[in-house]
C-alpha cells in the first residue's frame, strides 16, 4: 500500500510540473514579418488573439515586456517575471514553433539565441 501510495504521489507530483509551465502571454506591440509563411502567420495571429500555443514552441528571445519573460533573464535574476526592461535580449518567451525568428518588435526582430546588447 505504501509503494502505491508514493507512486500516486511522484505521478501526480511530475503532472503538476509538466502542466504548470509558463506561457507568458504576447503583447500588442509585436507583429510577424510579411516573410514568413502562412502557417507561422496563422500560428501568430492565434497566438496574439489570445490562443493558448498548441503544440511545440520555440523559446524566443527578445519579445517579452517588463516581467512578462518565461525565463532566462540575466545574471541576479530567478527567471519566470524577472526581465526588467521590455524586449530584453537575454529573456525569453516561449512562441509557437517557427514564428520566432519572423517576430518584429519596435526594438528588432525575436531571436532563437539570447540577444547581445
Amino acid at each position: 500500500m505504501k509503494n502505491s501510495t508514493n507512486s500516486a504521489l511522484i505521478a501526480g507530483a511530475a503532472l503538476a510540473v509538466l502542466t504548470s509551465v509558463a506561457t507568458a502571454k504576447p503583447n500588442d506591440q509585436l507583429t510577424i514579418s510579411a516573410d514568413a509563411s502562412d502557417s507561422a502567420k496563422k500560428s501568430f495571429n492565434s497566438w496574439v488573439a489570445g490562443a493558448e500555443i498548441s503544440g511545440r514552441k520555440d523559446k524566443c528571445f527578445g519579445i517579452a515586456l517588463t516581467a512578462e519573460n518565461d525565463c532566462a533573464a540575466g545574471p541576479g535574476t530567478s527567471c519566470q517575471g524577472t526581465s526588467t526592461s521590455d524586449f530584453q535580449g537575454n529573456a525569453w518567451t516561449y512562441a509557437p514553433k517557427g514564428t520566432c525568428e519572423f517576430i518584429k518588435t519596435p526594438v528588432g526582430m525575436g531571436s532563437k539565441s539570447e540577444i547581445k546588447a
